[in-house]
C-alpha cells in the first residue's frame, strides 16, 4: 500500500511536531502544506519536501491527492476547518483543544458522524508510553476504583503572547492551552467518567509580565505585549457521575518559585503519579511500596509521544480503525473547559 498523502494546515510552532513525525513515518508522505503566510508555508514545504503549497485551506482540501490533514491553526478556526475537511472526504487530526465552544464541538461531531471519516483529537499525553502503561494497568483493575485526581501545571512566567493571549482566537488562556492536557490525561486514566458539575475560579491579576528581565520564556511568533485578554490562573473541582472528582489548577504566570507540573490519581487499591515522574503506589505484605516502572523515560517525553500519536493517526487512516482520542472525547473535554469558564464567570457551581 502506498503511503498516506498528508496535508498540514497551519505551519506555526506546533506544526513542526506534526511535520517531523510524518517525515519519520514510512506510512505517510507530506504532500502539501498551507499557511496564510506564504513565505512560512514555502519554507516548510522546502524543508519537508512537500509538492504543493497553499495559502487557502479550501484549495488544499479540494486537492484529490490528499487523504488526510493535520490542523495546526488558531483555536478559533479548528471547527470550521475540521468540518470542511471532513465534508471534503479527508480524515482529520486536529490539535487540541477541539475548538472553543461546546456548540462548535457538537457541530464537528455531527460532521464526523455524517461523513464517516476519522477525526482524532490531539491529546498527545494519551500517547505517551508511560500513560499507556498506566492505562493498561488501570483497565485491569490494578488500582481499583480511581475516585480522586489532582493535576497542577504552573508556569511562573509563561504567557506566550500573540494569539495565545487573544481570547477571540484562543478561546482562553492557560486552562485551554496547557490545562487541557492534564485534565484530559486524568479523565482518560480515570476511565472517562461522565462529568456532571464544575466549580471554578479564574484570575487576571498579573498580566503577561513583559516587564520581567533576565528570564527567558517561550513567545508566540506574533508576540505582542500590548494585548492580553486571557486569564493568568484557573482552578476548578470537577465532579463526575460515579462520584469521582478531579481538582486542577493551571497558570501562565504566577508568583511561584519555579515552573511545576504534578499529576496524581488515587484509587482503592493503589495510586499513580504521572508527573513529575511515573510512579505506582501500592501495598505488599501489609507494607506501602513505591514502584518505579523501568521505561526509557521516567516522565512524559514529548517527541516520542507525538510520534506515537502521528503513527496512530496514519494507522487509523490506512486501516479504518478508530482513534483512542475520538471526537466524542473532544466534546466532553470542551464541556469541562467551558463549564470551568462559566462557573468562574458566574461565581457559582454549574451543572454540565
Amino acid at each position: 500500500m502506498k503511503p498516506v498523502q498528508i496535508g498540514v494546515i497551519g505551519t506555526g510552532s506546533i506544526s513542526s511536531m506534526h511535520l517531523n513525525s510524518y517525515e519519520k513515518s514510512e506510512e505517510a508522505t507530506i504532500y502539501a502544506v498551507c499557511d496564510l503566510n506564504e513565505e512560512r508555508a514555502r519554507k516548510a514545504a522546502e524543508k519537508y519536501g512537500a509538492e504543493k503549497v497553499y495559502t487557502d485551506y479550501r484549495e488544499l482540501l479540494a486537492d484529490p491527492n490528499i487523504e488526510a490533514v493535520s490542523i495546526c491553526t488558531w483555536n478559533n478556526s479548528h471547527a470550521e476547518i475540521s468540518i470542511a475537511a471532513l465534508e471534503a472526504g479527508k480524515h482529520v487530526l486536529v490539535e487540541k483543544p477541539l475548538c472553543r465552544t461546546v456548540e462548535e464541538a457538537l457541530k464537528v461531531q455531527e460532521a464526523v458522524e455524517k461523513t464517516g471519516k476519522i477525526l482524532q483529537v490531539g491529546f498527545v499525553r494519551r500517547y505517551d508510553t508511560n500513560a499507556q502503561l498506566l492505562k493498561g494497568l488501570a483497565e485491569k483493575g490494578e488500582f481499583g476504583e480511581i475516585y480522586y485526581a489532582k493535576a497542577q501545571t504552573f508556569r511562573r512566567l509563561g504567557n506566550p503572547g500573540g494569539w495565545f493571549s487573544d481570547i477571540e482566537r484562543s478561546g482562553g488562556g492557560p486552562l485551554i492551552d496547557i490545562g487541557v492536557h492534564v485534565i484530559d490525561l486524568c479523565w482518560y486514566l480515570m476511565g472517562r467518567p461522565k462529568p456532571v458539575s464544575v466549580s471554578a475560579n479564574t484570575y487576571r491579576k498579573l498580566g503577561n509580565r513583559s516587564n520581567i528581565k533576565d528570564l527567558s520564556f517561550y513567545k508566540a511568533a506574533d508576540y505582542d505585549a500590548e494585548r492580553n485578554t486571557v486569564e493568568d490562573l484557573a482552578n476548578a473541582i470537577i465532579r463526575f457521575e460515579n462520584g469521582a472528582s478531579l481538582m486542577v489548577d493551571v497558570s501562565f504566570t504566577l508568583h511561584a518559585k519555579k515552573d511545576e507540573t504534578n499529576v496524581r490519581l488515587f484509587g482503592e487499591k493503589g495510586g499513580i503519579e504521572v508527573e513529575p515522574e511515573t510512579l505506582i503506589v501500592s501495598e505488599m505484605n501489609d507494607r506501602i511500596v513505591n514502584i518505579y516502572p523501568q521505561t526509557d523515560h521516567a516522565a512524559f517525553e514529548f517527541n516520542s509521544a507525538f510520534q506515537n500519536e502521528i503513527n496512530h493517526f496514519v494507522d487509523n487512516v490506512k486501516n479504518g480503525s478508530q482513534p483512542i482520542s475520538p471526537v466524542q472525547d473532544g466534546v466532553e473535554i470542551m464541556k469541562i473547559l467551558c463549564g470551568i469558564y462559566e462557573s468562574a464567570a458566574k461565581g457559582e457551581e454549574v451543572k454540565l
